[in-house]
């Protein structure tokens, strides 16, 4: 389970830019995988070996200046509820300014770990301007460049030090977490399912401090059901942000085997949903989409179709994953829906013996080369299954920087119409024989 880092602060004082920095060493190489990269606030990052997740709370914020007092201080409450530690990042050129002084009152009565970032210290003289932010109150601050990155590492030294270690799972059952934007029938799809059921077995109560573990079984398999519905909502904070659903589904797919996506038919897989699916699908966990409400819908004959072709549009390449559209309301296709996770689950630890990959894929490889490069030839010789906790597989090569994107996508196609991994990521490895 990944701790989860907020960068806080008043708008332009650099925060996208000290983000970005934080994730693009890990997400370009993530990303490199599967061709996306998409405009987002949240992304992985890793230092001395410790992986955490960053969250820009200012890509959550909209509005006019006035609206931005209250706005920012709804942000830092929300980062001081959610994350494990908070980096408030201020502006050297601008000084000291009051929306900084509201917010450093909110993080000292917070019992968080804050790290006080002062960006855009690039000369000494700036350095010795820095000194006035003593006056916060916050104790040692932290002076940096985001733009060119120097006293980065200082900061992350510091800030890894205090992130709560990786637990170890003390239960070894799968784990299905249900996410999705508010109102979208989360909680009431997990009531359908253990309301009146006896099959339910035990409450967990919350083996993460914010979500609910049920342990459930059906079809003869055993598993835990995560809520990130309806828990723990602040009374003070009364409008559920979009960021806070966000902050909840992180942790949530974080930390499950298979996410169940769920959205409201009559909204569509809109940018928040789109936004959860590519956080799940960036750290390959296995997926089903839900199309809930499809009752509200007014079906014309082919409506199942066309919108499941709108969905694969925007997922596309990894078009590969169920979608079922549900009634939670009518119980309509609740189970297959569960059975389906099963699937994708089992899908998810599926190992192909190596001898029968070669078998298959060698032949369609000979038929359909990689394309030449520069008049060089690529020859693959042998392709093995990573002993990996998603599918991964390595393509033994005499060249393979020659190898580009789209031929991996084509190798890929090729796995998954002769072995089953529906809604499951994968990654494809060309490596030197």
């Amino acid at each position: 389970m990944g701790a989860i880092v907020a960068i806080v602060g008043r708008p332009n004082v650099g925060k996208s830019t000290f983000f970005n920095r934080l994730i693009q060493r890990r997400e370009a190489i993530v990303d490199a995988v599967s061709g996306v990269t998409r405009d987002r606030h949240y992304g992985k990052s890793d230092w001395n070996g410790k992986e955490f997740s960053v969250i820009d709370t200012g890509g959550y914020v909209l509005g006019s200046d006035d609206v931005f007092e209250k706005e920012i201080d709804k942000q830092v409450e929300l980062a001081i509820d959610e994350a494990d530690a908070i980096i408030f990042m201020v502006d050297v050129e601008s000084g000291v300014t009051g929306m900084d002084e509201d917010v450093a009152k909110l993080l000292r009565r917070a019992d968080k770990p804050t790290f006080l970032a002062v960006n855009k210290v690039d000369n000494s003289k700036r350095m010795a301007d820095a000194v006035e932010f003593y006056a916060l109150g916050l104790g040692e601050y932290y002076p940096l460049s985001s733009i060119n990155g120097s006293g980065t590492g200082e900061l992350l030294d510091a800030l890894v030090k205090v992130l709560p270690d990786e637990k170890e799972e003390e239960s070894e059952l799968p784990r299905f977490a249900v996410v999705g934007r508010p109102n979208a029938g989360k909680s009431s799809f997990i009531n359908a399912l253990i309301g009146e059921d006896r099959y339910i077995v035990t409450d967990i109560a919350g083996t993460t401090r914010d979500s609910i573990d049920t342990k459930y079984n059906r079809f003869g398999f055993e598993f835990n059901l995560v809520d990130t519905a309806g828990i723990r909502r602040k009374a003070k904070v009364k409008e559920d942000l979009e960021f806070y659903s966000v902050m909840r589904s992180v942790r949530a797919i974080e930390y499950c085997d298979v996410c169940i996506v769920m959205l409201d038919a009559t909204r569509g897989f809109d940018g928040q949903v789109q936004n959860i699916f590519w956080l799940a699908q960036r750290n390959n966990k296995g997926i089903v989409i839900l199309v809930n409400k499809w009752d509200l819908i007014e079906k014309e004959t082919n409506s199942v179709k066309e919108y499941t072709a709108k969905i694969k549009e925007v997922i596309s390449p990894f078009e590969d994953v169920p979608i079922l559209f549900i009634s939670v309301l009518n119980k309509q296709r609740i189970y297959k829906a569960i059975e389906t996770a099963v699937d994708v689950y089992k899908n998810r630890s599926k190992r192909i013996p190596t001898r029968k990959l070669n078998d298959i894929m060698l032949p369609i490889i000979e038929k359909t080369p990689p394309p030449s490069t520069k008049g060089k030839y690529v020859k693959i010789k042998f392709c093995t299954q990573l002993p990996t906790p998603y599918p991964q597989f390595a393509f033994f090569c005499n060249l393979p920087q020659y190898v580009k994107d789209p031929y991996k996508r084509f190798l890929e196609n090729k796995i998954r119409q002769n072995f089953d991994f529906t809604g499951v990521p994968m990654t494809i490895f060309m490596r030197k024989k």
